[in-house]
């Protein structure tokens, strides 16, 4: 016979959500392992002694593990799924006819409280995954991410760059008395662009869906996130974003460091930072960093000063400018000056900073000797002379280089994308990472560092699931040499 549910909803119910989630199941195994129990002392000096009381400080931070776990994009969301998950209402502590807090309360809150908060947290769950052996700690691959901002390219204008023109102008003279008179002209015109952007003001720089060619952070702010800077990828359209710069362990893929900065600077200029960063968390908990493995994008003489600094081996490929050797010159050291094929000297002439890659001693050719060389339309073209710049951190590059032309540096660039990529992959497209929905670049660094220990607790999860599953090998192997001792055994006894 056929069987029909009749639905009536009780007046009275005998309700243990406890009893409802399953043993394996993972927000009840998650509830088990992570002790939040610390955050009511931490979290205390931003409340008062009186007042509406707050949202239990525990109760937030799970729910925000929660979204990006889920990969939730909002506030909103988390809260209208947890209202609807048995086993997210346990994590929390909530029953299911308790009123969940309003979700503009998650926000607040998660502009009340500090960043020195979340680290601690991140600091917490690494410890755990380094007590259960996850973390070796040497060696350390390093890259970043674009994580884009929660700001639209149509709120881009010009920045108001003086308020007033007149006291401008008058620094700018005062500076051009100081400048010497090969830099007059180019600081002349970049007071014109700078009086040309003021008399724009606030124009919207947005026109027919077209971008003009010349987007530049110097003069475009967003109105609605000061902090966002456009940046684009090859290949990819240009938008407002932020930097996640990202260190992970190579032994089983755990997130060391995370941390945010603004679009528009450098790998390099961020590597130092990063470096001594993930330094300090490993050196919390007793392991120390002996090898880094980066791109080309993080090489800079301060990126290897850092490196040799704290005695750490790096497997970084040296900037693109960088070259070992010079086709048609030569290197003399002992006098400090470079020798062509035609066997003339370039002198040491001075040092010049470079952008990005610290400074840069200059030689020059003699003006007669470059005249009546027979080479001079193919060395120098129309100039008056040849000029060799290289940095003055060039031992530490030769010997970045030196070090990259072995086998173990292309296992080492292997071992780098292999690690690296695929955990900046999974924070971008599953654990919310992909977009920002903060304001400001100390939110975005919180956002940034809850997905981080989100990943890292998923690892740390399969990582117990598989260390409770009983080996069956192993199993299979003890079976089968208890057998064969029994059947051993049962043959001697017939035998007497």
């Amino acid at each position: 016979m056929q069987g029909t549910k009749q639905y009536q909803e009780k007046l009275f119910t005998n309700f243990h959500l406890s009893e409802r989630i399953p043993q394996e199941n993972f927000y009840r195994r998650l509830k088990e392992v992570l002790p939040l129990q610390w955050l009511y002392k931490t979290t205390k000096k931003y409340y008062g002694s009186e007042g509406q009381a707050s949202i239990d400080p525990v109760v937030f931070f799970k729910l925000m593990l929660i979204g990006y776990l889920e990969n939730l994009g909002s506030d909103r969301r988390i809260i209208s799924n947890v209202s609807m998950r048995l086993d997210m209402l346990f994590f929390i502590g909530y029953d299911i006819d308790e009123p969940l807090p309003w979700h503009s309360t998650l926000s607040r809150t998660r502009q009340l409280y500090g960043e020195d908060v979340f680290k601690e947290l991140f600091k917490k769950v690494l410890g755990l995954c380094i007590d259960k052996g996850m973390v070796a700690g040497k060696r350390q691959a390093m890259d970043s991410v674009f994580v884009q901002a929660n700001a639209s390219m149509e709120s881009l204008q010009r920045k108001e760059v003086l308020k007033d023109v007149d006291n401008y102008t008058d620094e700018l003279n005062d500076e051009e008395k100081i400048l010497p008179d090969t830099d007059l002209q180019n600081d002349k015109a970049s007071k014109q662009d700078l009086l040309s952007v003021v008399s724009l003001g606030k124009e919207p720089v947005y026109k027919d869906n077209e971008w003009s060619k010349s987007l530049s952070n110097h003069t475009l702010q967003s109105t609605t996130d000061k902090d966002a800077r456009v940046s684009v990828k090859p290949g990819k359209t240009r938008r407002l974003n932020y930097l996640a710069q990202v260190s992970v362990d190579t032994a089983n893929h755990v997130i060391t460091q995370i941390q945010s900065d603004f679009a528009d600077k450098k790998d390099s200029q961020c590597l130092p930072s990063l470096v001594h960063n993930t330094i300090d968390n490993l050196s919390e908990q007793g392991l120390q960093v002996e090898e880094v493995l980066a791109d080309g994008s993080y090489s800079s003489s301060e990126a290897l000063h850092t490196l040799e600094e704290n005695n750490i081996v790096g497997y970084i490929p040296n900037f693109g400018q960088y070259k070992s050797l010079r086709k048609g010159f030569s290197y003399d050291k002992g006098n400090d000056c470079y020798i062509c094929s035609q066997g003339k000297v370039l002198e040491y002439k001075s040092i010049k900073a470079s952008h990005g890659n610290g400074k840069m001693k200059q030689y020059r050719s003699s003006r007669k000797d470059c005249a009546v060389c027979p080479l001079k339309s193919q060395c120098i073209g129309k100039s008056a002379f040849k000029t060799i710049a290289v940095t003055v951190d060039k031992e530490l590059f030769e010997k970045m280089h030196n070090r990259l032309q072995t086998p173990i540096a292309k296992r080492m660039k292997k071992l780098r994308s292999s690690t690296v990529e695929p955990v900046l992959g999974t924070l971008v497209n599953f654990l919310g990472m992909r977009r920002v929905y903060t304001k400001g670049v100390g939110l975005a660094g919180k956002c940034m560092t809850m997905a981080a220990i989100a990943y890292n607790l998923k690892k740390l999860m399969k990582w117990q699931s598989k260390k409770a599953q009983p080996d069956i090998k192993s199993c299979g192997i003890a079976y089968r040499t208890s057998f064969l001792s029994q059947r051993a055994l049962l043959n001697a006894i017939i035998m007497v």
